[in-house]
């Protein structure tokens, strides 16, 4: 049961109300449990999360993480022979036996680069055989400009915050034993010392920093926009130097660590994508996830760049062969190298009764003109290569033409269904909760109501769990702002934005669950 209803006046977890009873544009949760689910008995479901590391420590998820049985902890023995050491509780693709992990990796726009420079570079187009990768490379190499144009602009601002704030701090330590002081305490200071101005300069800008960024924010950004110059958009940098496997290679499956809680202070999104996806019996008072009958099995494939579809091919594996139901990927890019090999995990996936729920984007894109977000499962015009894999786009609570959150991508091709994706509580490392956008937490949610259904109904499978989620999907007959980035808005239907037309709906979806599941046993 819930700790409360929605109201408008209290938004933390709107997004498990009704249409009806809450003039909300939720997912209708809460109305599911209240009318459908009471005295029902349910199964464990395993929810695999790829993507940065997971924060299995959080109060919040701890007792919800995956535990491999078969393997004993720490004896440096693969006990059940799975080929991998030690996976009590997932898999880190992004490191090595020696226990270092990979932080940064780069844009697949830098890996193409990469290989077809000495290839396409000062050649025509009527001279070129190869003209399907000309035309990536092509595409590619104008993306990679563009983005390294704009990091060096970020580079150059975080760096120079970066750099004010330790002056600052440089300066007030003269007058404070720690940098904890308030904002009530720096007027204070300011007010004492009048004349002094290079103590008036430290006070302004320290005042303006904790009042709007806060250092964690100022060095995580001078972090990643440096590394974006010198790693992710480097055509050089060796991005598999940590793990020391072949990327090109997919047999090459000997690298990797148990450590799937590295470096959370820099990969946070894998924890911040988990508190949506299970409801804690023991923490009420803050998130509230979907279901108590799961396990939250971490991959970790992510850091900070783009994902390897390597690792993403291997995770999709390794979580079918160890009990995953439902596989949540909450992670995009614009290029894929070997898009075949993650094109083989769905159907290895289809064929073992997975279903793979992933994020849309949030660029704002029309995935059906663009068509140039990965992963997918759209092999060719339209044709999808499983039964298996829903794409998710992101809905706001509001009942009007902001239905829809103006950074979500979008496509009637491409995408399968819209969820709650916008202003979501949720577990964040270290113990805190914060509120998020993006499509990342509307794939979330459609993943925490898909293994809800395979909970209480398994005798369903992947691909019927994926067919009810996008027929018993709530229609809005409205227009709404197309998803853009510009600030001319067009109105569109709703209907017209993805495949269904839908979003998510958990009371809906068990109805129609306990229908096919009825008739299924009847047959």
């Amino acid at each position: 049961m819930f700790n409360k209803k929605i109201s408008k006046n209290d938004l933390k977890n709107w997004q498990y109300g009704d249409i009806h009873e809450d003039s909300i544009a939720g997912i209708s949760l809460i109305k599911a449990y209240d009318s459908l689910m009471d005295k029902k008995k349910s199964n464990t479901i395993i929810i695999a999360v790829i993507d940065n590391p997971v924060d299995i420590e959080h109060q919040y998820l701890k007792n919800a993480i995956w535990i491999n049985e078969k393997e004993i902890p720490n004896n440096n023995i693969d006990d059940d022979k799975n080929g991998f050491v030690d996976d009590v509780h997932g898999w880190n693709f992004l490191g090595n036996s020696s226990g270092e992990n990979q932080i940064f990796s780069k844009m697949e726009s830098s890996r193409i680069l990469q290989k077809y420079e000495s290839v396409f570079e000062g050649k025509q187009y009527k001279d070129i055989v190869d003209k399907s990768n000309y035309r990536i490379y092509k595409s590619a190499k104008a993306d990679y400009n563009k983005m390294r144009e704009k990091s060096l602009k970020e580079k150059d601002y975080f760096t120079m915050m970066h750099n004010s704030y330790n002056d600052a701090e440089k300066v007030l330590s003269k007058y404070f034993s720690s940098i904890d002081y308030s904002l009530e305490q720096l007027d204070s200071l300011k007010l004492q010392h009048p004349k002094d101005t290079i103590l008036e300069s430290a006070v302004l800008r320290m005042s303006n920093f904790k009042e709007y960024f806060g250092k964690d924010y100022i060095y995580r950004n001078y972090l990643i926009y440096n590394n974006h110059i010198e790693k992710l958009l480097n055509k050089d940098f060796n991005d598999r130097g940590i793990t020391g496997d072949d990327s090109d290679d997919i047999t090459d499956t000997s690298y990797g660590n148990n450590d799937i809680s590295h470096n959370l202070e820099v990969l946070n999104h894998g924890t911040l994508v988990s508190g949506v996806l299970v409801k804690s019996k023991d923490i009420l008072d803050e998130v509230e996830g979907i279901t108590e009958n799961a396990k939250i099995m971490p991959l970790s494939i992510s850091c900070y760049g783009d994902e390897h579809d390597k690792d993403i091919a291997l995770a999709i594996r390794y979580a079918v062969d160890n009990g995953a139901k439902v596989i949540n990927m909450s992670f995009g890019k614009k290029f894929s190298l070997h898009k075949e090999w993650v094109f083989e995990a769905f159907k290895y996936a289809e064929k073992n009764d997975v279903l793979i729920i992933s994020s849309a984007g949030n660029g704002g894109q029309d995935l059906s003109v663009e068509n140039n977000y990965y992963p997918n499962d759209n092999e060719n015009n339209g044709t999808e290569v499983s039964n298996n894999f829903l794409l998710v786009g992101a809905s706001t609570y509001n009942v009007n033409e902001k239905l829809v959150s103006s950074f979500s991508n979008y496509g009637n091709v491409d995408v399968d269904i819209f969820a709650p994706g916008y202003y979501i509580y949720t577990t964040a490392v270290s113990n805190k909760y914060e509120f998020q956008n993006g499509t990342s937490m509307a794939a979330s949610i459609t993943s925490g109501v898909a293994a809800l259904i395979r909970s209480y109904y398994p005798n369903l499978t992947a691909a019927e769990v994926k067919q009810i989620i996008m027929e018993s999907g709530v229609s809005y007959d409205i227009m709404v702002n197309k998803p853009s980035t510009s600030k001319e808005k067009e109105l569109v239907l709703f209907s017209s934005l993805s495949k269904s037309g839908k979003i998510v709906n958990a009371y809906n979806a068990l109805l129609m669950a306990e229908e096919v599941s009825k008739k299924k046993k009847r047959n």
